[in-house]
Formats: structure tokens, sequence, C-alpha cells
């Protein structure tokens, strides 16, 4: 375990407070199949209503073969999740952190890990201030060292939120696009704080819209015009995005036999390796209905009764045939299972003895959903329209937010989120 923190400490340093924008992110490899749900619905979002009784379960999963201690701390976020200058004592009550020493030894598995639960914010404490936050985990000796972030919400719900999924109301995809188009009004039973209503106004509102878990996708609404008291976020540019495809999807719940998409479940030296088919280019292709998690996960086992403490750890390996490699941008595989995030961890190599793009990846057992997108050299979005193409039919999960500062204000309140399909 001493190796443990020291590889901590020495290969990643200290993860600062400021200056950056926030997302979930893994600071070790030895931290795994992190999870943050509503407390007992799991798959919900982890988004809490100020004022409830709202607790929120975070999971995760140490690979040692010593147990540790964890801290975690939580801090304010404004609304582009960059840590704002708002004191602890400010936005929460009660113990300004916790300690995370619930844990399971894992049970008949090849790769021994401890599962650690933690309820959020900890027993006795109150989160005073709504807006975005974002958790982090440190060892309970190195507080200045972290290992794990996870970001929630804290919603007042007081508007009243019209959304639609609808073909793009110009341009020429018409069959590729899809518009989101949004209108807000403040709910007549509820109160806005101590503001006279002209205050509820586009000047001090910012509406962000996010397509599924894509942390690349998150744009901010222009607004439109008035409609009566509502206030409309429609018509736009930036309403309208690429739609997509099913996201494509493995079942590594049996390691017996081969599940969905899985070519072959091989063990050898301890460890056990799972080859998923190979992948396609789906961009000249029909649209396929296929529902799914939308790039999400679940942790899952066929035999066993116990998913989180049962499930063994698997060497996945995906590959994608090509007759070239890319010489202007890479190809990454997205979703929960590399955090959505488009960086070294979820890009794929080109192989040039196989003629094709490959990656491994430690998941845990369980249904994976995933899409491959082509990251153009030099910029920050990744596009769809290259391996996966866009279909207007798509089923996406957007993610409306909307945030509320005031002349005299210091944070950004978050006055609502709506999930749209």
């Amino acid at each position: 375990m001493k190796h443990y923190l020291l590889l901590i400490l020495t290969t990643f340093g200290l993860l600062p407070l400021c200056a950056q924008v926030v997302s979930d992110s893994l600071w070790t490899p030895q931290i795994r199949t992190v999870t943050l749900y509503r407390s007992g619905i799991d798959q919900e979002s982890p988004i809490m209503l100020l004022g409830s009784d709202d607790r929120l379960l975070l999971r995760f999963d140490l690979l040692a073969d010593e147990p540790s201690t964890f801290r975690f701390t939580l801090h304010h976020c404004d609304a582009t999740w960059h840590i704002d200058d708002m004191e602890v004592y400010e936005y929460l009550s009660g113990i300004d952190e916790g300690v995370i020493d619930d844990y399971q030894p894992s049970f008949t598995t090849l790769q021994p890990y401890f599962n650690y639960r933690a309820t959020i914010p900890a027993q006795g404490s109150n989160l005073l201030l709504s807006g975005n936050y974002v958790l982090m985990v440190h060892p309970y000796d190195y507080p200045d060292s972290t290992v794990l972030s996870c970001r929630f919400m804290v919603s007042e719900e007081l508007l009243n939120v019209s959304a639609e999924v609808s073909r793009p109301s110009s341009g020429m995809r018409i069959y590729e696009d899809q518009e989101v188009n949004v209108s807000i009004e403040q709910k007549a039973d509820l109160s806005f704080g101590d503001y006279q209503p002209y205050q509820f106004s586009p000047v001090y509102m910012r509406l962000f819209l996010q397509q599924n878990g894509r942390l690349d996708l998150r744009r901010q609404l222009p607004f439109q015009g008035y409609a009566g008291p509502r206030l409309c976020y429609r018509w736009k540019d930036e309403n309208v995005f690429a739609g997509g495809n099913s996201f494509r999807y493995f079942d590594i719940s049996n390691l017996r036999a081969a599940m969905y998409n899985v070519q072959r479940v091989e063990q050898y030296g301890g460890e056990t390796f799972a080859i998923i088919r190979p992948e396609e280019d789906r961009s000249g292709k029909h649209y396929e209905t296929r529902e799914g998690l939308n790039g999400g996960m679940k942790v899952n086992i066929w035999d066993r009764r116990d998913p989180q403490v049962e499930a063994d750890y698997v060497w996945v390996s995906l590959s994608l045939p090509m007759p070239h490699p890319f010489l202007n941008g890479s190809i990454h595989v997205v979703g929960q299972m590399t955090q959505w995030h488009l960086d070294q961890n979820s890009r794929m190599e080109w192989q040039p003895q196989y003629k094709a793009y490959t990656i491994r990846l430690l998941l845990k057992q369980g249904y994976y959903s995933y899409q491959l997108l082509f990251l153009p050299a030099g910029e920050s979005v990744g596009i769809t329209a290259t391996l996966e193409g866009d279909h207007i039919e798509t089923p996406n999960d957007y993610t409306l937010t909307t945030y509320y500062r005031g002349p005299s204000d210091r944070y950004d309140r978050l006055l609502s989120v709506r999930k749209i399909r």
C-alpha cells in the first residue's frame, strides 16, 4: 500500500483546484469503476434537489492487496465547471469532509480489489446552495493529493421547461442533425428568492445543453426572444447537434461463454482477456434502431450474487480494421468507461501489422456502451460522421441546465435540470 500511495504522489502530483475545468477523472490506475448515483436508484444521474433529503452513493474499486482509507471534499463550481471562490461554510453545513472507510474485499476473483462506498454528503451535513459541485477523493494521509473526481449538481427546480427534439429548421442536413428548441418560465407556485419579477431576464440567465455525457458537446444556448412570459432559446446554430448513431455495445457479464459482441474469452497468466468482435465503419450504413445505455455502463455478473465484489476485471481488446490510418486526426473510444474523455486513455492506436486501430482497456464485468469518434488534429470536439454516421432518428439524451446569477450574486444558482430525449 505504501507503494500505491507513493505512485499517486510521484506520478500524478497535486491536482490544482482553480483555473481549470473539472471533470469526472481518475488520477491513478489503481482506482477503477467509479460510479456516483442517486442513493437507492441505480443508473440515476447525480442530481439533488436543494433542501431535500437526497443523497448520492459513491462507489469505486481500489485494485490492491491491502485496503486503505480515503477522505472526500466537496467544492462549489460555477456554470462552466470551474471551482469558484465560495467558502466551504457558505455552501456546506456540518462536516466539511468525509472519511471513506466502508469497503468490502473482492471474493473469488483473479484480480484482488476492495469495493468502497460512501454517502454524499456525509451524514450530518447538508448542501446550502444550488449549483455545480465536484467531489474529490484523497488518500487519508495525503490530503493534498487527489485520486478521483466526480461531478454532480444541486438544483432548485424553479422553472417550467418546455423542450423538444426536432428536425433542423434550416440547413442542408435535415436527415442527419437534431435541433433542440427550449423555452422556460418561472413556476407560479415557487418564490424566485428575494428578487423582483423583472430580474427573470435573459440578462441573468445562462442555459447549457449537453448531448449524452459528452464533455466536448456542451453548449451555451443564445437567447432568441420572448413568447409571452416565456424566454425562448431556439432556431440558432447552437441548438443543432449532429445526430450520431446508436451506441455500440458489448457484454462481458459471463466469462465462461462469449456474450453479445464478444468474440472469445481467454485466461492466462492469472488474468482474463476478452476479444470484442472487430468494429466497422458505420458511416455509410442505414440507421438501425438499437436502444441502450447511450454511453453508460452497468456492473453485472451472470453466475454470482453480488456484482460489486464478485465481478472480476477483464482486459478488453477493441479493434477497428482500416486499410490506412488517418493522417489528420485520431480515433477515440468514448463513453462512461473512458470518463467521456478525448485523451490518450481513450485513443486507439494504429497497428500497421494488422492494418487496424486497437485499444485495450481494463474493465469490470458488466455491460458497456460507447461510440468511436474521430478527433481532427488541433480540435477539441469529436465527430460522429466519420465512423458512426449521423441520423436524425438516434435517441440521444440531452441535459439542459439553467443557471442564474443576479446583480449581487456571488455564485451561479442552478434553477433547473431537465433531461430531454
